[in-house]
């Protein structure tokens, strides 16, 4: 019997992997057999995710980077290539996002958004592409999100709209240029899951009052909910999925 989604032999890396989304997904592909690096900024969390991916029988490096300072992805590059050799899957999963009305918006607010969620999206797909064009194989999985293909009238967040609607467009330009040499690239658009980051917006009454009108499906996300997702465009199976940008969001741009 054949195994659509077996990543035995595999290498993975996932960005902001030291918890959250991020960390479940390197537990996703590591179950599929995937050695992995993550790479994040907070050390000690990583050491965490890191041994629970070990005991699951793979190997996991953890690596120390800012997604935003192109030095840092380069040195983890090359600790990757020099560790396993080869590169096949990459997530780009770091990001940040805010909540603050547009005309209150500073330039800095706007620049950390458009650095971490799309540049650095950007910095590490140009950073191990070469390897993958070498070996002729990979597959790029971008993490935007569903507020990437739709504006929203719950909570301000325009910065975060546009760097997300960016790597969606990003996606597709990278799809294009890079078909041809064997690598697909997609991405994900999760909608509202349970994370560090949307923690305290999804606990509020007012927001769960206003998801189970907005969610066709009528609550969040829960854990393992992006695992299948993620598996499916990292699987060799999938070499005919290209340049697609794949909701997972209970259905809320459905409507």
């Amino acid at each position: 019997m054949k195994n659509y989604f077996d990543l035995s032999g595999r290498v993975a890396v996932i960005t902001g992997a030291s918890s959250g989304l991020g960390a479940q997904m390197a537990m996703a592909l590591a179950n599929q057999g995937a050695d992995i690096a993550i790479l994040a900024r907070r050390k000690e969390k990583m050491a965490a995710v890191a041994a629970e991916v070990e005991a699951l029988g793979v190997k996991c490096l953890p690596i120390e980077c800012d997604i935003t300072q192109t030095d840092q992805i380069e040195a983890a590059r090359d600790k990757i290539i020099a560790e396993f050799g080869r590169v096949d899957i990459v997530v780009n999963n770091a990001g940040t996002g805010g909540i603050t009305p547009t005309v209150d918006v500073t330039d800095e607010m706007l620049m950390n958004e458009l650095n971490i969620d799309l540049a650095g999206t950007f910095k590490i797909a140009r950073a191990f592409a070469p390897e993958m064009i070498k070996n002729k194989y990979g597959r790029i999985i971008n993490i935007s999100s569903m507020y990437g293909l739709v504006g929203n009238m719950a909570a301000p967040c325009s910065p975060y709209h546009a760097a997300k609607g960016g790597v969606v467009n990003l996606t597709r330009a990278l799809a294009a240029e890079w078909g041809k040499e064997g690598i697909t690239v997609n991405s994900i658009c999760p909608g509202y899951f349970w994370t560090e980051l949307t923690q305290a917006t999804l606990e509020t009454d007012w927001f769960t009052e206003y998801a189970k009108g907005a969610i066709p499906i009528g609550r969040y996300g829960m854990e393992g909910e992006l695992d299948t997702t993620v598996i499916y465009l990292a699987s060799p199976a999938s070499s005919y999925v290209n340049g697609m940008n794949i909701a997972v969001d209970g259905g809320y741009t459905a409507i």
